[in-house]
């Protein structure tokens, strides 16, 4: 059984294949084309000197980038309902003091009101309706002029979007779309890929991304070890 928040969302790929997904998020935009869209929103400083929150952080692939540089945050702060992906993100942030990482949910931040200049989501809680609870609490933390970003799958375009609609044949991305719209969320559409060190690697990651069924499918049709995929960037300013 899992060792998780009460009322947590499992996410089977991460939570069940912690080392797979390492090497997914190794993989996945190598060209730093999300990062680069998300300093862009928040202007010439990026995140510099900001207090960011990254909500449903994992095992903390990305605490580090904020952490670090002559571009890094003030404080960072990663929030996970999972306790073995909490540890390993701890471990991962132990030499960097800016960094906390604490147990929660999306529906129940763990920080104060007002305190948070960016938050951050990356394939974590926020997939449309349903997420409501979640985004009151991204209203109740974010500072007046902070910035929210979440990014997920477009699944209406690339190779992997094409995979993810037939992995989930109920996911409506126009009705997603509209969600979001309505709530004054912007997005914009990113194009990034995948690039694994070997083939091993791709159908690993595919395994853990698929039902068994699609997964044996599209590594049939797919060869090579690069996969194409489209992104929402969506976000809203406080």
């Amino acid at each position: 059984m899992h060792e998780a928040e009460q009322g947590a969302i499992p996410s089977p790929n991460t939570w069940d294949s912690p080392d797979v997904y390492e090497l997914e998020n190794r993989g996945t935009d190598p060209d730093g084309v999300v990062d680069a869209a998300v300093r862009d929103l928040l202007g010439p400083s990026g995140w510099s000197g900001l207090r960011v929150l990254d909500v449903g952080c994992g095992a903390g692939y990305h605490l580090p980038g904020f952490a670090t540089g002559p571009g890094a945050a003030a404080a960072v702060t990663g929030v996970e309902p999972h306790a073995g992906l909490r540890e390993r993100a701890r471990a991962r942030t132990a030499a960097l003091p800016s960094v906390r990482v604490l147990a929660g949910t999306a529906q129940a931040l763990p920080v104060a009101d007002a305190s948070v200049d960016l938050v951050h989501a990356r394939w974590a809680y926020f997939f449309g309706p349903g997420c409501e609870p979640g985004l009151a609490e991204v209203d109740r933390v974010l500072a007046p002029g902070g910035t929210a970003v979440v990014v997920d799958v477009d699944a209406t375009r690339s190779t992997f979007g094409a995979w993810f609609a037939r992995a989930h044949p109920r996911h409506d991305p126009v009705a997603v779309e509209r969600f979001w719209a309505r709530r004054g969320w912007s997005r914009r559409s990113l194009d990034v890929r995948w690039s694994m060190p070997d083939r091993a690697t791709l159908e690993a990651v595919v395994r853990i991304e698929l039902p068994p069924h699609l997964a044996g499918a599209v590594l049939a049709e797919h060869p090579g070890t690069e996969v194409d995929q489209a992104v929402n960037l969506l976000w809203r300013r406080a």
